[in-house]
């Protein structure tokens, strides 16, 4: 582990010396951003294959409130019936995770690069770099004690928490729309009922993003860095892969 995390430090510290020219003492955050990207771009054809999956299953909804109907006296029937449909349809019902998880190395990888004091047995130079004055390695509520909220360090982690809110907006307003346009058959347990506390979990799926906000107030700076701009590439990624997604208010236009 520790060979591997001294491969992962000077992967960090190549890719801020190639930056260097452009940015300066910004160029080890500039680097994390980089490499945040490159994560997102080896990830992204498992993004599109998410979104076909998740169109196809809108567009099984009514069959499989069907096959609910049909067989509702019959749980094992109902579920091998739903289970055969999306096979026919060459639909996984986990293609959505896939994406997230194949993230998380990614990120704990930087919480953990950014968390220690020695990489390899020495002395992590890169907890010396900075943000226009606030260490990576530093958390918000080491920048509240530098000059509190609107200090120099505070109002970098306040940009940060203004570019979450912002596209936490977006996504909610979006995810809003595209449930109502496209609502999901809840989820049924082995009686054929729906599972309890999965109407509340669908209610809450559109605030998950203000709950990056959080992530972001807790962790390393480095590691906010990467989820801020994670963040942001899933909404503009799902904003073009589910374009052709009519949303509440289009079908509403049109409808009208």
């Amino acid at each position: 582990m520790s060979a591997f995390m001294s491969a992962f430090a000077s992967l960090v510290g190549s890719l801020a010396d190639l930056l260097q020219p452009l940015f300066q003492t910004a160029s080890t955050a500039a680097a994390i951003i980089l490499f945040t990207a490159l994560v997102r771009l080896a990830v992204h054809p498992l993004s599109r294959a998410a979104a076909r999956g998740q169109k196809a299953r809108s567009r099984l909804q009514p069959q499989i409130a069907e096959l609910r109907k049909k067989h509702g006296r019959n749980p094992e029937r109902m579920q091998k019936a739903i289970m055969e449909l999306h096979a026919a349809e060459k639909v996984s019902p986990l293609s959505g995770c896939l994406p997230s998880l194949l993230q998380m190395p990614a990120f704990f990888l930087l919480y953990h690069l950014f968390s220690s004091g020695s990489i390899g047995g020495e002395p992590n130079a890169l907890l010396s770099h900075d943000l226009l004055g606030a260490p990576l390695g530093g958390r918000w509520h080491d920048a509240l004690a530098h000059g509190g909220p609107f200090g120099g360090q505070g109002l970098v982690y306040l940009g940060l928490f203004v570019i979450v809110a912002a596209v936490a907006t977006f996504s909610f307003g979006r995810t809003k729309r595209q449930m109502a346009a496209h609502p999901m058959t809840p989820a049924a347990g082995p009686d054929g009922q729906p599972v309890p506390g999965m109407g509340a979990m669908t209610k809450l799926i559109p605030l998950l993003s203000f709950f990056t906000l959080i992530t972001v107030a807790v962790v390393p700076l480095a590691a906010a860095l990467y989820v801020v701009t994670t963040t942001a590439w899933t909404a503009v990624e799902r904003a073009w892969l589910y374009r052709d997604m009519p949303v509440a208010g289009g079908a509403m236009a049109t409808a009208a």
